[in-house]
């Protein structure tokens, strides 16, 4: 009997520590992106409802909710549907959550892939 409840506590003692180590990808996350126009700063902010992911993506060019997100095994992945002028292109990021950072791509239509570095801004 004693060995059943000790293999019952340490089996939820791992269910517990696995649990805290999974990465977290909510809330305010920022980076920046070189251009031929120069930086750009960008903030992400994200949150979880009923188990998705939800977020808002802003920058000089305005704001927008992101498309098509996702958090599997670390993994966040979301798209950015911008407008600029009658026409509208898809951005693609994808990153591995790991502590209070993500690294990953940016796979924008037509312009190639772009290393993704974003930190996730302190709680205020």
């Amino acid at each position: 009997m004693k060995l059943l409840r000790l293999l019952t506590a340490s089996f939820a003692f791992c269910v517990l520590t696995v649990a805290a180590l999974a990465a977290d990808p909510t809330g305010t996350w920022k980076w920046t992106v070189q251009s031929p126009a120069g930086e750009i700063a960008t903030t992400l902010k994200l949150e979880a409802k009923d188990g998705q992911v939800a977020g808002t993506y802003s920058n000089q060019f305005g704001s927008n909710t992101i498309k098509n997100a996702s958090f599997k095994d670390d993994v966040l992945a979301f798209d950015v549907v911008r407008d600029f002028g009658g026409n509208t292109f898809v951005i693609k990021y994808r990153g591995k959550i790991d502590g209070d950072a993500i690294q990953g791509t940016i796979d924008a239509d037509g312009m190639g892939k772009l290393d993704w570095n974003a930190k996730r801004a302190s709680k205020e």
